[in-house]
């Protein structure tokens, strides 16, 4: 071997390869953050505490800098104060002392509105300004929790003010800029290709990063290794096997005090555009050649591509509105109750839809995605049922309790997979049933998983937007949805359901035209 050339282990069960250990997560390099809405809910209870809890597991570089702007007038210290409350109710990780003090040195924050030219040449000398006494590189990535009708306006103000446009200093590498935009990404098709046509003058793709939370999350990432890092799935993961898929995300919570946000939305826009899709997309993806983010999103695409929605959309969608009932114990209003709800609102809290993923693995196998507020528990979970074996040596009544066999994959809260297969019950005659076989992050694994916004966050400083949704993928969700939205557009009020229960009758009428039921997670 040459004197100096790289050493590769190649052991199976060593996680060493061109020297580096693959256990060891990756730390940010020098950069400054900088969060617009930093007062908002958002910022306060899900992205300061990811920030100090990345910072307390030794992810964050010693000289990271977090600049707030938001129109309130704050000092520093102030706002080092809302960081701390922030953390204090909504961290992960223990707080430290010392790990507070780190951060607490880098905070900086800046008052204006967006249409404050002054305050964004005061944001511009903050930064230049940490990078000379942090050393952040000039590496900045801008995080617009705000709504999306405010994200013309602060474009053009990181353009004009050459905040978006890195200026390397000769003989220096060239700094980066990211953007980091929350959904919605758009109301239609045509709003969001209006929206990325806008972000995508200021900043170019490869450096946009839109956040889908759900893709952060350990059980969602778990979805590429239960399918291709195990030979077990893969032969019965088609049509040949599977009869259909549910994809679920249930919410026992209502919209009080939402309607600012929800009251137009509802329920397919806020959830099946973006995070059902997502989750169809890895569960019916092709194996990329391999996990890099380009050949990710290569297979996404492909399937996003592919997927329709089934007609008669009469019969093959079906949304509702919750009615006052009863939560547990205790009794709740109806939406059009709820404050600040037009009581004529015919905003729906409940959306379900039937897809057909038109490839050769899927082609015959119904997808039905549903999504809704007020229901029977908190539940995501994708559920993939299987076929029926096509001859039981039994008589009818040792089977007459033995369902589908069914792999369920629980995105929250309960972190997990469970498989559903028949057993014979113990005795001297031959029934069967049948049974769980359970796997449950919490005893599996004795660290606790990340929360969603600790990797992404953690992903955007690095650049690696494996599990962001890049343009092609979000007008494809909505170029699939939109059909659905104008059917029911055009067809009146949403079904009424009562809360607690699992959604209206029109949901479970859908797919029992094809002799199926809806899981009762």
């Amino acid at each position: 071997m040459a004197t100096g050339a790289a050493t590769t282990v190649t052991t199976g069960n060593n996680p060493l390869r061109d020297g580096r250990d693959s256990r060891v997560p990756r730390i940010a390099g020098p950069c400054s953050m900088v969060i617009f809405g930093v007062t908002g809910d958002l910022s306060r209870r899900k992205l300061l505490p990811a920030i100090y809890d990345l910072a307390n597991r030794g992810l964050l570089p010693p000289g990271f800098a977090l600049v707030g702007f938001a129109r309130r007038d704050m000092s520093d210290d102030e706002f080092a104060q809302l960081v701390h409350e922030s953390i204090s109710s909504s961290a992960r990780t223990p707080f430290r002392e010392e790990v507070w003090q780190q951060l607490k040195e880098g905070l900086r924050f800046v008052q204006g509105t967006f249409e404050d030219e002054d305050g964004f040449h005061r944001l511009a000398t903050t930064l230049k300004d940490l990078d000379r006494d942090r050393g952040t590189g000039g590496n900045i990535a801008f995080y617009l929790a705000i709504p999306p009708t405010e994200f013309p306006v602060v474009l053009d103000q990181l353009s004009s003010n050459g905040l978006a446009q890195p200026n390397p200093e000769p003989g220096q590498p060239a700094p980066w800029r990211r953007v980091v935009i929350e959904k919605p990404f758009g109301h239609d098709l045509k709003s969001a290709q209006e929206l990325n046509a806008l972000v995508n003058r200021v900043f170019p793709e490869r450096t946009v990063f839109r956040i889908d939370h759900y893709l952060g999350k350990e059980t969602v990432q778990n979805i590429l290794a239960l399918r291709f890092a195990n030979q077990l799935w893969d032969p019965i993961w088609n049509a040949n096997y599977v009869d259909h898929v549910q994809i679920t995300m249930a919410e026992d919570i209502g919209l009080g005090g939402r309607a600012g946000y929800y009251d137009g939305i509802g329920a397919a826009r806020d959830v099946i555009q973006n995070h059902l899709l997502q989750l169809l997309a890895l569960t019916a993806m092709e194996e990329p050649v391999s996990f890099q983010p380009k050949q990710l999103q290569i297979e996404k695409i492909k399937v996003l591509s592919a997927t329709k929605l089934v007609a008669p959309l009469d019969e093959t969608t079906a949304r509702g509105q919750y009615t006052a009932g009863w939560q547990g114990s205790e009794p709740v209003v109806g939406l059009l109750q709820e404050e600040g709800f037009d009581p004529n609102s015919k905003t729906e809290t409940y959306a379900a839809i039937t897809l057909a993923v038109e490839t050769r693995r899927w082609a015959g196998v119904p997808f039905y995605l549903r999504t809704g507020k007020r229901l029977g528990r908190r539940v995501t979970e994708i559920a993939v049922v299987f076929k029926r074996a096509p001859h039981l040596p039994f008589d009818q009544t040792m089977t007459e309790e033995l369902g589908q066999n069914a792999l369920v994959i629980r995105v929250q809260p309960d972190e997990g997979i469970t498989m559903r297969f028949g057993s014979k019950v113990p005795g001297s005659s031959m029934e069967v049933r049948d049974v769980n076989m359970d796997f449950s992050y919490g005893e599996a694994f004795t660290e606790d998983s990340p929360e969603a916004y600790e990797r992404l966050i953690l992903d955007v400083l690095l650049g690696v937007p494996s599990l962001f949704p890049v343009n092609e993928e979000v007008e494809l969700s909505w170029r699939i949805l939109d059909p659905a939205l104008e059917h029911w557009a055009a067809n009146g009020k949403p079904d009424p359901y009562e809360a607690g229960t699992w959604g209206p009758e029109s949901a479970d009428e859908m797919l029992a035209r094809s002799g199926r039921e809806w899981r009762r997670p």
